[in-house]
């Protein structure tokens, strides 16, 4: 039998099989050792075979991972040689971000976006609680939308309070898997909550002391709407480490960047300080925004402080 990982917890999965029936499903043995630089052998996401293990409960053993058609990665944020698959087979990304309550930082939105776009994920960016915001912020919304857009990383502003903008982005959610991304407190649960009331996922106010998010969404968890539409909810996330780009590769999943290979005078330029480099030029020409620049350089000098 065949079928598609919702969840995990401790050693188990629930996996979506045939007729909407979920099964509960932990591992042969050797699929936890096949690639001791993962911290999660199997991810939400994930299209499994496996074997009845007890009828009466529904209880199953995976015997086989299919191969995935993507997945998005990051470090892992407890082992630093280890990475971590956040999901897998995805149609497009909602990066959930904000501007005030708390606000997300350009360096985190440009590591998402990098990750994203090593494996050719589409990417939303959904700016959320635009009804906090004041004149600068809104100007602030502006500017971004018209960096990103040029970029063709679609922008939407919405408030899932107030339910502004939300009938637009579910528009783009029917017939797709969608994971939902950011960092805590940016209001992913309450997103989806707000679009499906039949989720009924758990969410929390942001603390006004330190303005971060509460984490309530402990793990990703995909939730089936029907046969063809998929929603992953993830924890919030704190910082975004890049793994498995070399740092060869970074500006090639910039697509400003990307537009100009070979254009500088040596080939392997890595646009820091090169002579005739087209990349540096272009930002100090302000065609490349320097906030990309900087977010690249980050990256480069694998900085994952740059939350």
């Amino acid at each position: 039998m065949q079928g598609k990982i919702l969840k995990s917890v401790g050693s188990w999965y629930d996996i979506l099989g045939e007729n909407q029936l979920v099964f509960k499903g932990r591992l042969r043995g050797k699929f936890k050792i096949n690639d001791s630089k993962l911290t999660n052998p199997i991810a939400v996401g994930d299209v499994v075979t496996f074997e009845l293990e007890n009828n009466g409960e529904n209880k199953v053993i995976i015997t086989n991972v299919c191969d995935r058609s993507n997945y998005l990665i990051r470090k892992s944020a407890h082992k630093s040689e280890h990475a971590h698959i956040i999901a897998s087979n995805i149609d497009e990304i909602f990066l959930i971000a904000t501007l005030a309550m708390p606000e997300t930082s350009l360096g985190f939105i440009d590591r998402f976006l990098t990750a994203a776009e090593s494996f050719r994920i589409k990417v939303s960016i959904i700016f959320n609680k635009c009804d906090l915001w004041n004149s600068n912020q809104n100007d602030t919304f502006i500017e971004l939308c018209t960096l990103y857009e040029s970029l063709q990383y679609q922008c939407f502003k919405i408030s899932a309070d107030t339910g502004h903008g939300i009938d637009t982005i579910k528009e783009h959610i029917k017939g797709k898997t969608i994971l939902f991304g950011g960092h805590s407190g940016v209001g992913k649960s309450t997103l989806m909550n707000k679009m499906f009331p039949q989720l009924a996922q758990k969410t929390s106010a942001v603390s006004n002391f330190a303005q971060k998010g509460v984490h309530t969404t402990t793990f990703a968890e995909m939730f089936a709407l029907d046969n063809y539409t998929f929603l992953i909810d993830t924890p919030g996330i704190k910082e975004f480490g890049l793994t498995g780009i070399e740092p060869e590769e970074i500006s090639h999943y910039f697509p400003e960047m990307r537009a100009l290979i070979g254009e500088c005078k040596f080939h392997n330029c890595q646009h820091i300080n090169e002579p005739n480099c087209i990349v540096i030029a272009s930002v100090k020409s302000n065609k490349i925004a320097f906030s990309r620049y900087k977010s690249y350089v980050s990256m480069l000098q694998n900085d994952d402080n740059r939350k």
